[in-house]
């Protein structure tokens, strides 16, 4: 049947306004890229795939490294200062390659920053679909716009940090199970692991509830889609794996401090170290008792779960940054949507003044703790303040969440298949 003339322009209308909305978005980041000269995140990743694909040189090697040194600042990395080393793993590179393409940096990083927001808004809309939050209209806006500028949004923006995507493909992969499109939520998970110090513990729990729920073409789909990435590395790379390791276990030694428990022991170099592996500890024990109880349960059950541990794993001892804290959107968006089925008129409060107090707190502190250099260097102090909160907030709904009302939220309990 052929679609009818007045609809076919309107599509055609819609995509019109939509390239010209990214192509807009692609001239002010071009001008922001050749004013603010930064995005080492992407220029990494930029270098390195230029390096393997394009000059046939290993983008773990020192060749490389020194490349991308040499653009960020000017010359080789002094001791103490940011190596700048690639350490994804070596797939990752199809996701860089059409950027790589583009010789000019600053209109390849102009491009990849369009394709972050267009991905930032993405995220946020997917995160209201995912636990069916019904907003009001002021709260809808409120957390668009919270979702684009708070920031945990802003810095990996800027940065050109990949995890935004690996955000918007942790809730498309969701969204795909609850819609029992078992295979691309394996897919999806599995491209996920681009950063995968990211999504390992999500991962393995989507695994052990695959198992356990006999979801076994979510299982093989993941798991098939992982070791056609890791062979198709082998290709590129034949010694990748290695090269990768070694960049992985070096990293620690010239990045700021990755976990909790490396930060703690900055803080308080007598104590902090044990402290952190005592709440690491801890956490991994509550871990496993929600896994344990979490395996058997439904899709709803299982959801609360995936967020708190993909909270638990920014605290566990697993090497991160608070830029890659725009994973826990969607964690936000589950609370805030079981405060407005329970309480109502006072759940859209209580979610307003919260937001609220994100956004402006958060960037208040990196504000008042940030330091300069050649780059300006957050603290390590906001490793604190999201994941305490999503602690504290995921066990106050998961009674609702886990095991909720019929009457009380349907949203997540029922599945829905019209997420996409």
């Amino acid at each position: 049947m052929k679609p009818k003339p007045k609809k076919l322009w309107m599509v055609l209308g819609i995509v019109g306004f939509i390239l010209i909305i990214l192509a807009g978005l692609t001239v002010v980041n071009l001008n922001f890229s050749r004013q603010n000269p930064g995005g080492n995140d992407f220029l990494v990743h930029w270098v390195g795939t230029r390096a393997l694909l394009l000059d046939g040189i290993s983008p773990y090697s020192d060749e490389a490294a020194l490349q991308i040194q040499e653009m960020a600042y000017g010359r080789p990395a002094r001791p103490g200062e940011h190596e700048l080393r690639v350490a994804y793993p070596v797939y990752s590179v199809a996701v860089f390659f059409p950027f790589a393409l583009v010789n000019d940096f600053n209109l390849a990083r102009a491009l990849w920053m369009t394709l972050l927001e267009a991905a930032l808004l993405l995220l946020t809309y997917f995160s209201i679909r995912l636990v069916n939050w019904k907003p009001s209209l002021l709260s809808l806006a409120a957390f668009f716009v919270f979702g684009v500028l708070w920031y945990h949004s802003v810095r990996p923006l800027i940065n050109g940090n990949a995890v935004i995507l690996v955000a918007l493909g942790l809730v498309g992969g969701l969204a795909a199970l609850r819609a029992r499109n078992d295979e691309l939520a394996g897919i999806l998970f599995a491209l996920t692991t681009i950063k995968p110090q990211v999504v390992v513990l999500v991962v393995a729990w989507v695994l052990v509830w695959g198992v356990t729920q006999r979801r076994w073409r979510l299982v093989s789909w993941l798991v098939g889609t992982q070791v056609i990435l890791i062979a198709v590395g082998f290709l590129l790379l034949p010694n990748w794996l290695l090269e990768n390791l070694r960049e992985v276990l070096r990293y620690p030694g010239y990045n700021p401090p990755g976990t909790l428990t490396a930060a703690l022991a900055s803080w308080f170099p007598s104590v902090g170290r044990r402290i952190g592996m005592v709440i690491s500890g801890v956490l991994a024990l509550v871990l496993l008792v929600e896994w344990n109880y979490g395996r058997s349960k439904p899709y709803n059950a299982f959801l609360w779960t995936f967020f708190l541990t993909l909270t638990v794993s920014q605290w566990i001892g697993i090497q991160t940054d608070p830029g890659n804290f725009i994973v826990l959107l969607p964690a936000l968006a589950l609370v805030y949507a079981t405060w407005e089925a329970r309480w109502r008129n006072t759940g859209k409060t209580l979610t307003g003044v919260n937001l609220l107090i994100l956004l402006v707190g958060i960037w208040w502190l990196f504000i008042s703790t940030v330091s300069y250099g050649d780059q300006p260097q957050q603290s390590a102090l906001l490793f604190l303040p999201l994941p305490a909160y999503l602690l504290v907030t995921l066990y106050w709904i998961r009674w609702w969440a886990v095991s909720p009302p019929a009457t009380l939220y349907e949203p997540i309990a029922a599945d829905d298949e019209e997420l996409f």
